[in-house]
């Protein structure tokens, strides 16, 4: 079961449009009288009311189109109303019915919202733009002005069998905030699990922060689940079988070909995909989530649409595109699918999140014996941000196997100019057991860290090739002395470095300006430090590899 924290423990932070979980402060809803907009209303009400936040009511009324439709209909009028005299009576009625009219409905819109609003103390704001519904709605969404549009799936011109209004649709596709469909009209979320689906994109994983914020915001329990086909090339490879001649079928290596697929694509699949929920559940993990996961063969839609009516879900939560999204897609085919065919509420989450780069590399990549080693020959004290660096190399190369290879190709990357010579740095540096000896009574890790640092560099001036007891023991009276104070311009350049070696980068910054006496880090000393810590690693990556024999250029 999920654990859901009381909601009054919840606290709402300024976060970026784009950052999950996205922010509940500034709330708009579609109104237009109909059981589906005030459902809208209901559930923004208590999101908005759980964060301190404000809902803002926006209807729109078509006045000129009115207006240019009547006088499209003035030529068929019946007779009596074509003398002059009675015609322009009757624009002026219409004139007034539109100017006046269409105001007063908007307005009465905004009373119940208003009414609403007050009841559950959440600030309420009118928006009452003239032009098309659709339009008005995404100028508003577009503005940068809210966080997240609540709107029904189906308004007033409902009839029986309609599965998506055009406004929702076209609202929805073109929004660049998060959106809030309503599908129903009796249940609210919460009366059934909250549902996320994982594919690995970062929307999808933002979509699991702000599902898990809802769900303890509202008390309810969070499930995930991800969708692959294993059936697809079965069904895909038959077909072709039937098309392709004999010849071509040979060439092709057809038999080879649809086997790999039985046997090694499809399971991969289904790996890649079971990572996702695993990732997924250590996101939730952290937040003190218990979170039930799911892996669903067959169409993803339709296996995800059967999943919920199974469990009967009152919500589900899920990316606005997918982890195969190209940069001009504005909704992916499986949320365009479920935005018409989910059996609950659906919110199509833009808020983005990237797990950490350790806990996705645990579930999702494996590394070759031969890497292995190639990794156990780094020595120790480089080994953590090497393996880092390597994984961060087949992350963005699309690589889930970490092979020798591989390593060779970060090697190359993060050390281009690496030339098979040792540099100044020299041999990596070994400690002698009085040396760690004399560290361990230093009960500060950071201070440790920092002697540890300005103990090797004071052996490498001295030309020695083994840290010495009295390397530092020339630190040791300096460990309680006050850590030297970061300039802003120091900190800005050290946020600018890879988060895997800030914290290397800052002690040997600390070190360095400690040795010289300065009491400010400046950014030139920690210029000198991160050219320091690429050394140590670039004769750390050579090391493991050079120990297994990799080819040295």
């Amino acid at each position: 079961m999920t654990t859901t924290p009381a909601p009054e423990a919840v606290t709402t932070t300024s976060r970026g449009a784009d950052t999950a979980p996205v922010s509940f402060k500034r709330m708009l809803v579609a109104l237009d009288a109909s059981e589906y907009a005030d459902r809208a209303l209901a559930e923004a009400i208590r999101l908005a009311g759980s964060a301190a936040g404000a809902i803002t009511g926006i209807h729109a009324y078509a006045a000129k189109l009115h207006d240019r439709r009547f006088r499209q209909m003035e030529g068929g009028l019946p007779e009596r109303y074509r003398a002059e005299e009675e015609m322009e009576k009757q624009r002026d009625v219409h004139d007034s019915l539109i100017t006046r009219g269409l105001n007063i409905i908007t307005d009465s819109y905004h009373d119940v919202g208003q009414a609403a609003c007050d009841a559950a103390t959440v600030p309420y704001k009118r928006l009452s733009p003239e032009g098309k519904n659709y339009a008005r709605l995404v100028e508003a969404v577009a503005s940068g002005e809210y966080d997240v549009l609540a709107l029904g799936a189906l308004g007033l011109g409902a009839v029986p069998g309609s599965l998506i209004g055009t406004v929702c649709e076209r609202v929805v596709r073109r929004s660049p905030i998060d959106a809030l469909v309503i599908r129903g009209t009796e249940r609210a979320i919460g009366d059934g699990p909250i549902v996320v689906g994982l594919d690995g994109s970062s929307k999808s994983f933002g979509a699991l922060k702000t599902a898990l914020d809802i769900g303890r915001r509202l008390g309810a329990e969070v499930r995930a689940v991800a969708a692959y086909d294993p059936y697809y090339h079965y069904v895909a490879f038959n077909k072709i079988s039937g098309v392709l001649s004999e010849e071509a079928g040979k060439v092709f290596r057809f038999k080879e070909q649809e086997q790999l697929h039985e046997e090694l694509i499809d399971e991969g699949i289904a790996k890649i995909y079971q990572s996702h929920l695993e990732v997924g559940r250590k996101i939730a993990a952290a937040e003190g989530y218990d979170l039930a996961i799911e892996l669903l063969d067959g169409k993803a839609y339709k296996a995800v649409a059967d999943y919920l009516k199974k469990v009967d879900a009152s919500l589900l939560v899920i990316g606005m595109t997918g982890v195969h999204a190209d940069a001009g897609l504005d909704i992916g085919g499986n949320a365009e699918n479920l935005l018409r065919m989910a059996p609950c509420h659906v919110w199509f989450s833009q808020a983005t999140y990237a797990p950490p780069t350790d806990v996705v590399a645990a579930e999702t990549i494996t590394w070759t014996d031969e890497a292995e080693e190639t990794l156990r020959n780094v020595p120790e004290t480089a080994r953590a941000m090497v393996r880092l660096a390597i994984i961060r190399c087949a992350q963005e190369s699309g690589h889930t196997c970490i092979t020798s290879a591989l390593i060779e190709e970060a090697t190359n990357r993060f050390c281009p100019h690496f030339s098979g010579k040792q540099d100044e740095q020299g041999e990596p540096l070994t400690w002698s057991s009085q040396a760690e000896e004399e560290l361990r009574r230093v009960g500060d890790a950071s201070i440790a860290a920092s002697i540890r640092l300005r103990a090797e560099k004071r052996a490498r001036r001295l030309e020695a090739r083994q840290v010495l007891a009295e390397h530092v023991a020339a630190f040791l009276d300096e460990a309680d002395a006050a850590a030297p104070v970061w300039g802003a311009a120091a900190l800005a350049r050290l946020s600018r470095t890879p988060e895997m070696v800030r914290g290397s980068v800052r002690r040997r910054a600390e070190a360095e300006a400690a040795e010289q006496g300065a009491g400010e880090v400046t950014p030139e000393i920690v210029e000198r430090a991160i050219e320091e810590g690429r050394g140590v690693m670039q004769e750390a990556m050579r090391m493991g590899g050079h120990k297994l024999g990799m080819k040295e250029e």
